[in-house]
């Protein structure tokens, strides 16, 4: 998968785009790791009541540059794309995607339509 200035999650209605304004701190303070490319990258659970125990989980990573990223939700084991939208079997997993993607637009670091 490579770098983008917008994704679309599978099943998802809503388009993210990276913001223009990012900055290298924000993306430290919420949590990314920066890697040996210089690349940031973004793993949490989607489970509220375990974070050990993930039935999904929220990955992103964004270039080393700024310009472009990627995400996607994944299983708990983090091997396999998931799409926790369908037939609205996971509310749980999506009210926790939103409310990370929420503080991501706040923070200047997603944009969406």
């Amino acid at each position: 998968m490579a770098y983008t200035t917008t994704v679309k999650l599978d099943g998802d209605t809503k388009t993210y785009t990276l913001s223009p304004t990012v900055k290298k701190y924000t993306l430290m303070d919420l949590g990314f790791v920066k890697g040996r490319s210089g690349a940031f990258s973004f793993e949490r659970s989607l489970d509220p009541t375990s974070p050990y125990q993930a039935a999904f989980k929220l990955k992103m990573t964004v270039n080393a540059d700024l310009t472009g990223f990627k995400m996607t939700t994944v299983t708990g084991n983090g091997v396999q794309r998931a799409n926790i939208f369908k037939n609205d079997a996971h509310p749980e997993a999506v009210e926790q995607l939103r409310y990370i993607l929420a503080n991501f637009i706040e923070r200047d670091i997603l944009t969406t339509d």
